[in-house]
């Protein structure tokens, strides 16, 4: 059996047991911090064309910490399953902000990597 079957069969017992508690609103989270233009840019984006504050999706890229952070506060609130930092990581919403090429990068695999340094 391989690790991706072993976790889904692990989930399904789980879930036949109790409920299973989802974490919550990364963007209420990431807000929360306060964060200003540059903090969003870091130094990767530093010299980018468009504002970037508020889009939280970047911040898997420029502050991977606060994503792991964040991820790690709701596990310890609890929270059984942790979703990516993805809710914008996709090139029509990204093109907004002239990122639209980061599709891949910013959906995966970074914030899943994230996510999984945490539950370990």
């Amino acid at each position: 059996m391989n690790r991706k079957q072993d976790r889904a069969e692990q989930l399904e017992c789980l879930l036949r047991e109790r409920i299973v508690i989802l974490d919550g609103a990364m963007g209420t989270m990431v807000q929360q911090h306060k964060l200003d233009e540059l903090a969003y840019r870091g130094e990767r984006f530093q010299h980018w064309n468009k504002g970037l504050q508020g889009l939280h999706d970047l911040l898997c890229l420029t502050q991977p910490r606060l994503i792991e952070e964040i991820h790690k506060q709701y596990l310890e609130a609890g929270a059984d399953l942790i979703e990516t930092n993805t809710f914008n990581a996709q090139s029509l919403s990204l093109s907004d902000y002239g990122l639209e090429s980061l599709a891949y990068e910013s959906m995966s695999p970074r914030p899943a990597v994230l996510a999984v340094r945490r539950t370990r």
